[in-house]
Protein backbone atom coordinates (compact mmCIF):
# COMPACT_ATOMS: atom_id res chain seq x y z
CA UNK A 1 0.00 0.00 0.00
CA UNK A 2 1.75 3.35 -1.31
CA UNK A 3 1.37 6.61 0.00
CA UNK A 4 -2.03 7.77 -1.98
CA UNK A 5 -3.43 4.75 -0.97
CA UNK A 6 -3.31 5.07 2.74
CA UNK A 7 -3.99 8.69 2.22
CA UNK A 8 -7.10 7.95 1.13
CA UNK A 9 -8.43 5.73 3.59
CA UNK A 10 -7.57 8.70 6.19
CA UNK A 11 -8.79 11.15 3.96
CA UNK A 12 -7.51 13.36 1.16
CA UNK A 13 -10.32 15.58 0.95
CA UNK A 14 -12.01 15.79 4.39
CA UNK A 15 -11.95 17.91 7.36
CA UNK A 16 -7.88 18.22 7.49
CA UNK A 17 -7.43 18.98 4.35
CA UNK A 18 -9.68 21.98 4.43
CA UNK A 19 -7.99 23.20 7.59
CA UNK A 20 -4.79 22.97 5.57
CA UNK A 21 -6.32 25.30 3.07
CA UNK A 22 -7.99 27.66 5.62
CA UNK A 23 -3.93 28.20 7.08
CA UNK A 24 -2.97 28.19 4.04
CA UNK A 25 -5.43 31.02 3.22
CA UNK A 26 -4.41 33.05 6.28
CA UNK A 27 -0.84 32.52 5.18
CA UNK A 28 -1.40 33.91 2.07
CA UNK A 29 -2.99 36.92 3.56
CA UNK A 30 0.07 37.64 5.62
CA UNK A 31 2.49 36.79 3.31
CA UNK A 32 1.25 39.50 1.07
CA UNK A 33 1.06 42.20 3.53
CA UNK A 34 4.70 41.08 4.52
CA UNK A 35 6.08 40.87 1.17
CA UNK A 36 4.87 44.27 -0.09
CA UNK A 37 5.30 46.16 2.88
CA UNK A 38 8.66 46.93 1.38
CA UNK A 39 6.70 49.21 -1.20
CA UNK A 40 4.49 50.75 0.57
CA UNK A 41 6.71 51.89 2.62
CA UNK A 42 9.03 53.51 0.13
CA UNK A 43 5.83 55.47 -1.86
CA UNK A 44 7.21 58.73 -3.22
CA UNK A 45 4.03 61.02 -3.60
CA UNK A 46 5.19 64.28 -5.63
CA UNK A 47 7.40 66.48 -4.28
CA UNK A 48 8.87 69.70 -4.52
CA UNK A 49 11.90 72.15 -3.11
CA UNK A 50 10.50 74.26 -0.27
CA UNK A 51 10.86 77.74 -0.43
CA UNK A 52 9.02 80.20 2.46
CA UNK A 53 6.82 81.82 -0.35
CA UNK A 54 5.24 78.85 -1.16
CA UNK A 55 3.96 78.47 1.71
CA UNK A 56 0.50 79.79 1.66
CA UNK A 57 -0.32 78.44 -1.86
CA UNK A 58 -1.55 75.17 -3.11
CA UNK A 59 -0.37 72.61 -4.84
CA UNK A 60 -1.68 73.13 -7.95
CA UNK A 61 0.25 76.65 -7.82
CA UNK A 62 3.34 75.13 -6.59
CA UNK A 63 3.48 72.40 -8.93
CA UNK A 64 2.82 75.23 -11.87
CA UNK A 65 5.85 77.02 -10.86
CA UNK A 66 8.19 74.34 -10.69
CA UNK A 67 7.27 72.49 -14.04
CA UNK A 68 9.05 74.80 -15.91
CA UNK A 69 12.11 73.36 -14.76
CA UNK A 70 13.93 69.80 -16.35
CA UNK A 71 13.64 68.54 -12.44
CA UNK A 72 10.60 69.79 -10.88
CA UNK A 73 11.01 67.86 -7.98
CA UNK A 74 14.87 68.37 -7.15
CA UNK A 75 15.41 72.30 -8.37
CA UNK A 76 15.68 74.83 -5.56
CA UNK A 77 14.62 77.98 -6.16
CA UNK A 78 15.88 81.65 -5.23
CA UNK A 79 13.40 84.03 -5.96
CA UNK A 80 9.66 83.59 -6.84
CA UNK A 81 7.31 85.70 -8.77
CA UNK A 82 3.88 84.73 -7.71
CA UNK A 83 1.85 87.17 -9.31
CA UNK A 84 3.97 86.69 -13.05
CA UNK A 85 4.79 82.74 -12.09
CA UNK A 86 8.38 83.28 -13.20
CA UNK A 87 11.38 81.78 -11.07
CA UNK A 88 15.16 81.44 -10.60
CA UNK A 89 17.12 78.81 -9.91
CA UNK A 90 19.38 78.89 -7.04
CA UNK A 91 22.77 76.72 -7.09
CA UNK A 92 22.05 74.85 -3.92
CA UNK A 93 21.05 71.77 -3.54
CA UNK A 94 17.41 70.86 -1.74
CA UNK A 95 17.33 70.47 2.24
CA UNK A 96 13.88 70.55 2.63
CA UNK A 97 10.86 69.54 0.71
CA UNK A 98 6.92 69.88 0.24
CA UNK A 99 4.91 66.88 -0.40
CA UNK A 100 2.08 66.15 -1.69
CA UNK A 101 0.80 63.35 0.75
CA UNK A 102 -1.30 60.31 -0.91
CA UNK A 103 -4.14 60.15 1.45
CA UNK A 104 -1.74 62.30 4.31
CA UNK A 105 -0.01 58.82 4.52
CA UNK A 106 4.05 59.82 5.50
CA UNK A 107 6.09 56.80 3.75
CA UNK A 108 9.44 56.50 5.06
CA UNK A 109 10.95 57.55 1.80
CA UNK A 110 8.88 61.51 3.21
CA UNK A 111 9.91 61.07 6.78
CA UNK A 112 14.03 60.73 5.97
CA UNK A 113 14.17 62.99 2.81
CA UNK A 114 15.42 60.37 0.70
CA UNK A 115 14.70 61.71 -2.80
CA UNK A 116 16.85 63.85 -5.18
CA UNK A 117 20.28 63.01 -4.48
CA UNK A 118 19.55 60.69 -1.38
CA UNK A 119 16.76 58.56 -3.54
CA UNK A 120 19.05 55.59 -4.20
CA UNK A 121 18.76 54.91 -0.61
CA UNK A 122 15.16 52.87 -0.86
CA UNK A 123 16.60 51.02 -3.67
CA UNK A 124 19.60 49.82 -1.95
CA UNK A 125 17.72 48.73 1.19
CA UNK A 126 15.23 46.99 -1.14
CA UNK A 127 18.29 45.07 -2.70
CA UNK A 128 19.37 43.78 0.66
CA UNK A 129 15.78 43.11 0.82
CA UNK A 130 16.23 40.59 -2.18
CA UNK A 131 19.32 39.50 -0.65
CA UNK A 132 17.59 38.28 2.27
CA UNK A 133 15.42 36.41 0.13
CA UNK A 134 18.02 34.26 -1.67
CA UNK A 135 20.09 33.42 1.58
CA UNK A 136 16.94 32.97 3.32
CA UNK A 137 15.87 30.49 0.79
CA UNK A 138 18.24 28.92 0.86
CA UNK A 139 18.91 28.71 4.39
CA UNK A 140 15.25 27.30 5.40
CA UNK A 141 14.82 24.97 1.72
CA UNK A 142 17.74 23.12 3.77
CA UNK A 143 16.03 23.48 7.01
CA UNK A 144 12.75 22.39 5.51
CA UNK A 145 14.43 18.90 4.29
CA UNK A 146 16.57 18.27 7.45
CA UNK A 147 13.98 19.33 10.69
CA UNK A 148 10.79 19.49 8.99
CA UNK A 149 8.43 21.92 6.70
CA UNK A 150 6.70 22.92 10.01
CA UNK A 151 9.72 24.25 12.06
CA UNK A 152 11.33 25.84 9.34
CA UNK A 153 8.21 27.60 8.32
CA UNK A 154 7.61 28.93 12.06
CA UNK A 155 11.21 30.14 12.07
CA UNK A 156 11.02 31.70 8.40
CA UNK A 157 8.11 34.05 9.91
CA UNK A 158 9.66 34.79 13.13
CA UNK A 159 12.89 36.39 10.63
CA UNK A 160 9.92 38.46 8.67
CA UNK A 161 8.50 39.58 12.36
CA UNK A 162 12.11 40.67 14.03
CA UNK A 163 13.52 42.20 10.29
CA UNK A 164 9.64 44.17 10.06
CA UNK A 165 9.36 45.57 13.32
CA UNK A 166 13.22 46.18 13.63
CA UNK A 167 13.06 48.59 10.49
CA UNK A 168 10.35 50.58 12.54
CA UNK A 169 13.42 52.18 14.73
CA UNK A 170 16.06 52.61 11.97
CA UNK A 171 16.92 55.86 10.41
CA UNK A 172 19.98 55.56 8.62
CA UNK A 173 20.90 53.31 5.74
CA UNK A 174 23.23 51.14 7.37
CA UNK A 175 20.46 50.32 9.77
CA UNK A 176 17.99 50.39 7.21
CA UNK A 177 19.45 47.60 4.99
CA UNK A 178 20.22 45.34 7.57
CA UNK A 179 16.51 45.05 8.74
CA UNK A 180 15.60 44.50 5.84
CA UNK A 181 18.03 41.66 4.94
CA UNK A 182 16.59 40.19 7.79
CA UNK A 183 13.12 40.95 7.12
CA UNK A 184 13.88 39.59 3.56
CA UNK A 185 14.90 35.79 4.70
CA UNK A 186 11.08 35.32 4.82
CA UNK A 187 9.91 36.55 1.44
CA UNK A 188 9.64 32.85 0.12
CA UNK A 189 10.28 30.72 2.29
CA UNK A 190 7.28 31.43 4.45
CA UNK A 191 4.95 30.36 1.27
CA UNK A 192 6.93 27.85 -0.15
CA UNK A 193 7.22 25.49 2.63
CA UNK A 194 3.35 25.73 3.57
CA UNK A 195 2.51 25.17 -0.59
CA UNK A 196 4.43 22.06 -0.18
CA UNK A 197 2.59 20.35 3.08
CA UNK A 198 -0.58 21.38 1.70
CA UNK A 199 0.33 19.76 -1.77
CA UNK A 200 1.61 16.54 0.07
CA UNK A 201 -1.82 15.95 1.78
CA UNK A 202 -4.57 16.95 -0.30
CA UNK A 203 -5.70 15.29 -3.59
CA UNK A 204 -4.84 16.04 -7.03
CA UNK A 205 -8.47 17.62 -7.63
CA UNK A 206 -7.87 19.81 -4.69
CA UNK A 207 -4.96 21.43 -5.43
CA UNK A 208 -6.32 22.66 -9.15
CA UNK A 209 -8.67 24.98 -7.40
CA UNK A 210 -7.80 24.93 -3.21
CA UNK A 211 -4.70 26.49 -3.82
CA UNK A 212 -4.99 28.34 -6.49
CA UNK A 213 -8.53 30.08 -5.11
CA UNK A 214 -6.75 30.62 -1.70
CA UNK A 215 -3.12 32.02 -3.15
CA UNK A 216 -5.39 34.77 -5.67
CA UNK A 217 -8.15 35.22 -3.29
CA UNK A 218 -6.48 35.99 0.06
CA UNK A 219 -3.61 37.34 -1.64
CA UNK A 220 -5.29 40.09 -3.20
CA UNK A 221 -7.00 40.96 0.24
CA UNK A 222 -3.82 40.95 2.08
CA UNK A 223 -2.51 43.61 -0.25
CA UNK A 224 -5.90 45.67 -0.35
CA UNK A 225 -5.36 45.42 3.37
CA UNK A 226 -2.28 47.16 2.95
CA UNK A 227 -3.04 49.90 1.21
CA UNK A 228 -6.17 50.53 3.71
CA UNK A 229 -3.71 49.55 6.65
CA UNK A 230 -1.37 51.84 5.19
CA UNK A 231 -3.59 54.70 4.60
CA UNK A 232 -5.70 54.25 7.96
CA UNK A 233 -2.39 54.43 10.01
CA UNK A 234 -0.98 57.51 7.64
CA UNK A 235 2.56 56.44 9.50
CA UNK A 236 5.01 54.27 7.93
CA UNK A 237 5.88 53.64 11.77
CA UNK A 238 2.76 52.15 12.38
CA UNK A 239 2.20 50.89 9.52
CA UNK A 240 4.56 48.24 10.03
CA UNK A 241 4.20 47.65 13.62
CA UNK A 242 0.82 46.69 12.09
CA UNK A 243 1.85 44.72 9.20
CA UNK A 244 4.27 42.66 11.05
CA UNK A 245 1.87 41.56 14.11
CA UNK A 246 0.34 38.71 11.89
CA UNK A 247 3.35 37.17 11.33
CA UNK A 248 3.54 35.73 14.88
CA UNK A 249 0.18 33.93 14.18
CA UNK A 250 2.10 31.17 12.06
CA UNK A 251 3.29 30.02 15.65
CA UNK A 252 -0.01 28.58 16.20
CA UNK A 253 0.41 26.16 13.06
CA UNK A 254 3.04 23.93 15.20
CA UNK A 255 -0.04 23.09 17.12
CA UNK A 256 -2.42 22.72 13.86
CA UNK A 257 -0.79 21.22 11.16
CA UNK A 258 0.67 17.71 10.73
CA UNK A 259 4.12 17.30 9.54
CA UNK A 260 4.43 15.86 6.22
CA UNK A 261 4.13 11.93 6.55
CA UNK A 262 5.90 11.92 2.91
CA UNK A 263 9.12 14.26 4.39
CA UNK A 264 8.85 11.39 7.18
CA UNK A 265 9.36 8.68 5.31
CA UNK A 266 12.48 9.80 3.15
CA UNK A 267 13.75 10.55 6.47
CA UNK A 268 13.67 6.82 7.58
CA UNK A 269 10.83 8.09 10.28
CA UNK A 270 8.21 5.75 9.10
CA UNK A 271 6.86 5.52 12.75
CA UNK A 272 6.60 9.28 12.84
CA UNK A 273 4.74 9.04 9.61
CA UNK A 274 2.19 6.45 10.31
CA UNK A 275 1.44 8.66 13.34
CA UNK A 276 0.44 11.99 11.28
CA UNK A 277 -1.87 9.87 9.09
CA UNK A 278 -3.44 8.34 12.27
CA UNK A 279 -3.80 11.76 13.33
CA UNK A 280 -5.41 13.06 9.72
CA UNK A 281 -7.71 10.45 9.63
CA UNK A 282 -8.78 10.96 13.37
CA UNK A 283 -9.63 14.53 12.18
CA UNK A 284 -11.58 13.53 9.33
CA UNK A 285 -13.28 11.05 11.23
CA UNK A 286 -11.71 8.12 9.14
CA UNK A 287 -10.55 4.66 10.43
CA UNK A 288 -7.41 2.71 9.28
CA UNK A 289 -7.16 -0.75 10.55
CA UNK A 290 -3.63 -2.15 11.63
CA UNK A 291 -3.56 -4.61 8.27
CA UNK A 292 -3.42 -1.23 6.38
CA UNK A 293 -0.63 0.25 8.46
CA UNK A 294 1.38 -2.54 8.12
CA UNK A 295 1.00 -2.81 4.18
CA UNK A 296 1.92 0.96 4.28
CA UNK A 297 5.13 0.08 6.44
CA UNK A 298 6.44 -2.82 4.21
CA UNK A 299 5.75 -0.56 1.22
CA UNK A 300 8.00 2.01 2.66
CA UNK A 301 10.45 -0.81 3.92
CA UNK A 302 10.65 -2.05 0.47
CA UNK A 303 11.14 1.27 -1.12
CA UNK A 304 13.95 2.13 1.30
CA UNK A 305 15.96 -1.16 0.83
CA UNK A 306 15.64 -0.12 -3.27
CA UNK A 307 16.34 3.41 -2.77
CA UNK A 308 20.15 2.96 -0.68
CA UNK A 309 19.93 5.97 0.43
CA UNK A 310 19.80 8.14 -2.27
CA UNK A 311 18.11 11.02 -1.41
CA UNK A 312 21.03 13.55 -1.22
CA UNK A 313 20.48 16.72 -3.48
CA UNK A 314 23.56 15.80 -4.92
CA UNK A 315 22.17 12.74 -6.00
CA UNK A 316 19.41 14.52 -8.02
CA UNK A 317 22.71 15.89 -10.30
CA UNK A 318 23.98 12.69 -11.24
CA UNK A 319 20.52 11.48 -12.97
CA UNK A 320 20.66 12.32 -16.17
CA UNK A 321 16.67 12.47 -17.08
CA UNK A 322 15.55 13.96 -13.49
CA UNK A 323 18.75 16.60 -13.67
CA UNK A 324 17.68 17.90 -17.43
CA UNK A 325 14.19 18.36 -16.17
CA UNK A 326 15.37 20.26 -12.97
CA UNK A 327 17.21 22.82 -14.89
CA UNK A 328 14.80 23.29 -17.35
CA UNK A 329 12.23 23.87 -14.04
CA UNK A 330 14.86 26.10 -13.00
CA UNK A 331 15.15 28.41 -16.08
CA UNK A 332 11.30 28.53 -15.91
CA UNK A 333 11.04 29.58 -12.22
CA UNK A 334 13.59 32.23 -12.84
CA UNK A 335 12.03 33.95 -15.83
CA UNK A 336 8.68 34.18 -14.52
CA UNK A 337 10.00 35.34 -11.17
CA UNK A 338 11.46 38.33 -13.15
CA UNK A 339 8.61 38.82 -15.20
CA UNK A 340 6.28 38.28 -11.64
CA UNK A 341 8.76 41.23 -10.03
CA UNK A 342 8.88 43.87 -12.61
CA UNK A 343 4.97 43.47 -13.51
CA UNK A 344 3.65 43.22 -9.83
CA UNK A 345 5.66 45.60 -8.20
CA UNK A 346 5.22 48.52 -10.61
CA UNK A 347 2.80 50.68 -9.87
CA UNK A 348 3.75 54.28 -9.64
CA UNK A 349 4.31 57.22 -12.23
CA UNK A 350 0.60 55.49 -14.11
CA UNK A 351 -1.08 59.09 -13.12
CA UNK A 352 -3.04 57.57 -9.89
CA UNK A 353 -2.30 56.95 -6.47
CA UNK A 354 -0.49 54.32 -6.31
CA UNK A 355 -2.42 53.12 -3.17
CA UNK A 356 -5.72 52.79 -5.90
CA UNK A 357 -3.10 51.42 -8.03
CA UNK A 358 -2.12 48.56 -5.76
CA UNK A 359 -5.80 47.67 -5.01
CA UNK A 360 -6.99 47.55 -8.09
CA UNK A 361 -3.98 45.18 -9.56
CA UNK A 362 -4.95 43.13 -6.52
CA UNK A 363 -8.26 42.76 -7.91
CA UNK A 364 -6.88 40.93 -10.79
CA UNK A 365 -5.35 38.26 -8.23
CA UNK A 366 -8.70 36.06 -7.76
CA UNK A 367 -9.93 36.29 -11.28
CA UNK A 368 -6.45 34.87 -12.39
CA UNK A 369 -7.03 32.25 -9.65
CA UNK A 370 -10.18 31.29 -11.31
CA UNK A 371 -9.10 31.30 -14.69
CA UNK A 372 -5.65 29.34 -13.09
CA UNK A 373 -7.64 26.86 -11.77
CA UNK A 374 -9.93 26.02 -14.95
CA UNK A 375 -7.03 25.58 -17.23
CA UNK A 376 -4.76 23.29 -14.38
CA UNK A 377 -7.81 21.10 -14.44
CA UNK A 378 -9.05 21.33 -18.27
CA UNK A 379 -5.44 20.96 -19.79
CA UNK A 380 -3.17 20.13 -17.24
CA UNK A 381 0.19 21.58 -15.80
CA UNK A 382 2.17 22.05 -18.87
CA UNK A 383 -0.61 23.10 -21.20
CA UNK A 384 -1.33 25.97 -18.99
CA UNK A 385 1.72 26.97 -18.26
CA UNK A 386 2.77 27.26 -21.99
CA UNK A 387 -0.57 28.89 -23.03
CA UNK A 388 -0.59 31.47 -19.73
CA UNK A 389 3.10 32.43 -21.11
CA UNK A 390 2.71 33.08 -24.92
CA UNK A 391 -0.27 34.72 -24.14
CA UNK A 392 0.94 37.02 -21.55
CA UNK A 393 4.34 37.50 -24.09
CA UNK A 394 1.68 38.53 -26.72
CA UNK A 395 0.15 41.40 -24.31
CA UNK A 396 3.03 42.74 -22.80
CA UNK A 397 4.59 43.14 -26.47
CA UNK A 398 1.48 44.49 -27.42
CA UNK A 399 1.24 47.29 -24.56
CA UNK A 400 4.85 48.34 -25.11
CA UNK A 401 4.12 49.21 -28.90
CA UNK A 402 0.82 51.06 -28.21
CA UNK A 403 2.89 53.07 -25.37
CA UNK A 404 5.73 54.04 -27.59
CA UNK A 405 3.67 55.41 -30.69
CA UNK A 406 0.81 56.80 -28.37
CA UNK A 407 2.96 59.72 -27.06
CA UNK A 408 0.14 61.41 -24.56
CA UNK A 409 -1.52 57.82 -22.83
CA UNK A 410 -4.55 58.21 -20.89
CA UNK A 411 -4.30 57.39 -17.58
CA UNK A 412 -7.07 54.62 -18.10
CA UNK A 413 -5.05 52.85 -21.18
CA UNK A 414 -2.02 52.95 -18.75
CA UNK A 415 -4.06 51.56 -16.44
CA UNK A 416 -6.16 48.80 -18.34
CA UNK A 417 -2.52 47.91 -19.82
CA UNK A 418 -1.24 47.03 -16.27
CA UNK A 419 -4.11 45.14 -15.26
CA UNK A 420 -4.66 43.09 -17.90
CA UNK A 421 -0.54 42.75 -17.70
CA UNK A 422 -1.00 42.03 -13.65
CA UNK A 423 -3.62 39.43 -14.68
CA UNK A 424 -1.72 37.76 -17.18
CA UNK A 425 1.86 37.33 -15.09
CA UNK A 426 -0.42 35.89 -11.84
CA UNK A 427 -1.61 32.88 -13.95
CA UNK A 428 1.64 31.78 -15.35
CA UNK A 429 3.39 32.56 -11.72
CA UNK A 430 0.33 30.35 -9.75
CA UNK A 431 0.52 27.66 -12.43
CA UNK A 432 4.96 27.37 -12.55
CA UNK A 433 4.71 26.94 -8.74
CA UNK A 434 2.21 24.25 -9.03
CA UNK A 435 4.32 22.60 -11.56
CA UNK A 436 7.54 23.10 -10.49
CA UNK A 437 7.12 21.61 -7.16
CA UNK A 438 4.87 18.54 -9.09
CA UNK A 439 7.83 17.41 -10.87
CA UNK A 440 10.54 17.80 -7.93
CA UNK A 441 10.45 14.46 -6.05
CA UNK A 442 9.71 14.49 -2.25
CA UNK A 443 12.92 13.84 -0.69
CA UNK A 444 14.53 16.73 -2.23
CA UNK A 445 11.23 19.34 -3.12
CA UNK A 446 12.67 21.42 -0.21
CA UNK A 447 15.71 22.27 -1.03
CA UNK A 448 15.08 22.14 -4.93
CA UNK A 449 12.39 24.91 -4.36
CA UNK A 450 14.37 26.63 -2.38
CA UNK A 451 17.05 26.69 -4.55
CA UNK A 452 14.93 27.43 -7.45
CA UNK A 453 14.05 31.01 -5.45
CA UNK A 454 16.98 31.28 -4.70
CA UNK A 455 17.65 31.81 -8.57
CA UNK A 456 14.38 33.08 -8.71
CA UNK A 457 15.34 36.02 -6.59
CA UNK A 458 18.90 36.16 -8.01
CA UNK A 459 17.42 37.11 -11.47
CA UNK A 460 14.83 39.71 -10.03
CA UNK A 461 18.15 41.73 -9.52
CA UNK A 462 17.92 42.44 -12.71
CA UNK A 463 14.41 43.69 -12.79
CA UNK A 464 15.59 47.83 -12.07
CA UNK A 465 17.66 47.41 -14.96
CA UNK A 466 14.49 45.92 -17.28
CA UNK A 467 12.31 48.84 -15.96
CA UNK A 468 15.38 51.77 -16.29
CA UNK A 469 15.55 50.69 -20.27
CA UNK A 470 11.88 52.74 -20.44
CA UNK A 471 13.33 55.97 -20.03
CA UNK A 472 15.57 54.92 -23.25
CA UNK A 473 12.92 53.57 -25.18
CA UNK A 474 9.50 53.22 -23.97
CA UNK A 475 8.97 50.17 -25.45
CA UNK A 476 12.20 48.13 -24.21
CA UNK A 477 11.00 46.84 -21.32
CA UNK A 478 7.85 45.47 -22.87
CA UNK A 479 9.88 43.47 -25.58
CA UNK A 480 12.57 42.01 -23.42
CA UNK A 481 9.38 40.95 -21.37
CA UNK A 482 8.06 39.50 -24.25
CA UNK A 483 11.04 37.57 -25.61
CA UNK A 484 11.30 35.89 -21.91
CA UNK A 485 7.78 34.50 -22.08
CA UNK A 486 8.27 32.65 -25.01
CA UNK A 487 10.90 31.75 -24.25
CA UNK A 488 9.76 30.36 -21.07
CA UNK A 489 7.26 28.49 -23.08
CA UNK A 490 9.57 27.02 -25.38
CA UNK A 491 11.23 25.40 -22.16
CA UNK A 492 7.96 24.08 -20.66
CA UNK A 493 7.06 22.17 -23.69
CA UNK A 494 10.40 20.41 -22.89
CA UNK A 495 9.14 19.84 -19.38
CA UNK A 496 6.81 16.52 -18.58
CA UNK A 497 3.24 16.82 -17.75
CA UNK A 498 2.92 15.84 -14.34
CA UNK A 499 -0.82 16.05 -14.40
CA UNK A 500 -2.90 12.90 -13.80
CA UNK A 501 0.07 11.27 -12.43
CA UNK A 502 1.00 10.46 -8.81
CA UNK A 503 3.64 13.04 -7.24
CA UNK A 504 7.15 11.20 -7.37
CA UNK A 505 8.78 10.39 -3.69
CA UNK A 506 11.86 9.14 -4.32
CA UNK A 507 14.38 10.16 -6.80
CA UNK A 508 13.85 6.91 -8.80
CA UNK A 509 10.57 7.69 -9.21
CA UNK A 510 11.57 11.37 -10.18
CA UNK A 511 14.24 9.83 -12.77
CA UNK A 512 11.24 7.78 -14.36
CA UNK A 513 8.50 10.99 -14.81
CA UNK A 514 8.23 11.76 -18.49
CA UNK A 515 10.12 9.44 -19.68
CA UNK A 516 9.74 8.51 -23.29
CA UNK A 517 6.97 11.74 -23.62
CA UNK A 518 7.22 14.00 -26.44
CA UNK A 519 7.04 17.70 -26.75
CA UNK A 520 3.12 17.98 -28.06
CA UNK A 521 1.83 15.06 -25.96
CA UNK A 522 -0.28 17.17 -23.42
CA UNK A 523 -2.27 18.32 -26.23
CA UNK A 524 -3.18 14.95 -27.36
CA UNK A 525 -3.80 13.97 -23.44
CA UNK A 526 -6.04 17.75 -22.82
CA UNK A 527 -8.56 15.96 -25.51
CA UNK A 528 -9.21 12.83 -24.28
CA UNK A 529 -8.58 13.17 -20.31
CA UNK A 530 -10.88 16.04 -18.97
CA UNK A 531 -11.84 14.39 -15.69
CA UNK A 532 -8.92 11.85 -15.22
CA UNK A 533 -7.60 12.94 -11.82
CA UNK A 534 -11.32 12.21 -10.81
CA UNK A 535 -11.34 8.63 -12.52
CA UNK A 536 -7.56 8.26 -10.56
CA UNK A 537 -9.17 9.09 -7.19
CA UNK A 538 -12.52 6.81 -8.10
CA UNK A 539 -9.65 4.20 -8.71
CA UNK A 540 -7.77 4.32 -6.53
CA UNK A 541 -11.34 4.42 -3.61
CA UNK A 542 -11.98 1.32 -5.65
CA UNK A 543 -8.68 -0.34 -5.45
CA UNK A 544 -8.95 -0.15 -1.47
CA UNK A 545 -12.66 -1.41 -1.40
CA UNK A 546 -11.71 -4.64 -2.97
CA UNK A 547 -8.92 -4.98 -0.77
Amino acid sequence: MDFDEILAKCGNSHRYQYLLLGLYSLLMFVTSMHNFSQNVISFVPDHWCYHEQLESRNFSQIEAIYNQFEEPSCTRLTTIDLDGGNATISNNRCDRWIYNYDYGFRSMNTELNWVCDAAYKAPVGQSFFFVGSMCGTLIFGFLGDKIGRIKALILANLCGFFGDFSTIFTDNLIAFCITRFVSGLAIDANTYLMFILVLEYVSPSMRNYGLSLSMGVFYCLGMICSSLLAVWMGHWQKFLACSSMPLLLVILFYFLVQESAQWLVTRNDIDGAVTRLKRVAKINRQSISESDVNAFRSYCQKSQDKKQEQDKFQDLLKMPHLRKTFFKMLTVFMIITVCFNIMSRNVEGLGISPFVMFSLSALALPFSGVVQANILNRIGRKGSTVSATLLTGVFTAASGIVLSFWQDASVILLVTLALISRFGVSICFGSTLLFSTELVPTCVRSRALSLAHVAGAAASLLSPYIAYLGTIYKAAPSIILCLMFFICAYVCLLLPETAHRKLPITLAEGEQLGKGDRMFDFLKSSKTKTNVEEELEANTCQKLMSS
